[in-house]
């Protein structure tokens, strides 16, 4: 009750505890604000260890909890140590999102083998070592948290659902992600842990950027109108807010004007 005598609704996610990858920029920062703004504390991975600090005081600006976790889940121990600090400093672990991912696009006649390389690392490794490591966490979050629900929410994309020519490898990892999620759905659904799939299309975030300059600039020409960040993390937010009952199991979203 506020000092005017109404009554005020506690925030869905009270009391609950959030890791997010890739939380530097993008979808992984909106989101990691979007569950605080609903009252999660929030763990931020990434490598980028400035812009963590920045998301972290808006956060903490706005009455919220944040916690700064610089790490490359590409190395295992980085990944676990992520999940551990957060289980150790915020109390527990309520949702898992696997945010972070990188997109290397491009003829696969005479690409650089690390690109390849750096995005199974990134996309399937990373994601497998934090889920992994959040597992067990979930599972008890599952059974002694307030709402009884926990969450793992793994970000695919459009590509992991459409093989385009140039994409082959960034399709691998993302149909990867798509697999694992609804082998691990299947498997943990009826203990209260939702696994949850999101593929956005096309989205204005840094991610297209990380491409070498002749294939940005082919990709300028490929993409039309696209959708903000914050649009992604607003669908996420809703599947974790789901009632206890309710799961979500796998959300396609793209633009209006998109047509593949």
């Amino acid at each position: 009750m506020n000092e005017r005598g109404e009554f005020l609704m506690k925030p869905m996610l009270d009391g609950t505890v959030a890791l997010v990858t890739g939380a530097s920029s993008g979808i992984g920062a909106a989101t990691a604000a979007a569950l605080a703004d609903q009252g999660a504390a929030v763990a931020l991975a990434a490598r980028r260890r400035d812009r963590l600090d920045t998301l972290a005081a808006d956060i903490r600006g706005q009455g919220g909890t944040a916690l700064v976790l610089e790490a490359d889940i590409t190395d295992e121990q980085q990944a676990v140590g992520a999940v551990e600090r957060t289980v150790a400093e915020l109390g527990r672990l309520d949702t898992l999102i696997n945010n972070a991912g990188v997109m290397l696009l491009g003829p696969a006649v005479g690409a650089p083998l690390s690109e390849w390389q750096r995005m199974v690392e990134l996309n399937v490794l990373g994601l497998l070592y934090s889920a992994h490591a959040a597992l067990p966490h979930l599972l008890r979050a599952a059974t002694d948290s307030p709402r009884q629900v926990a969450d793992m929410v793994n970000i695919s994309s459009v590509a992991g659902r459409v093989a385009r020519s140039g994409s082959g490898v960034y399709n691998l990892t993302k149909h990867g992600v798509g697999a694992l999620s609804e082998s691990l759905r299947q498997e943990v659904t009826k203990r209260y842990v939702r696994v949850s799939l999101v593929e956005p299309g096309a989205t204005a975030t840094e991610l297209a950027g990380h491409n070498r300059p002749e294939v940005l600039e082919s990709l300028r020409n490929q993409f039309g109108q696209r959708m903000e960040a914050e649009d992604i993390a607003d669908a996420i937010t809703y599947i974790v807010t789901r009632p206890r009952h309710v799961a979500i199991n796998e959300m396609l979203i793209r633009p209006t004007e998109q047509e593949r």
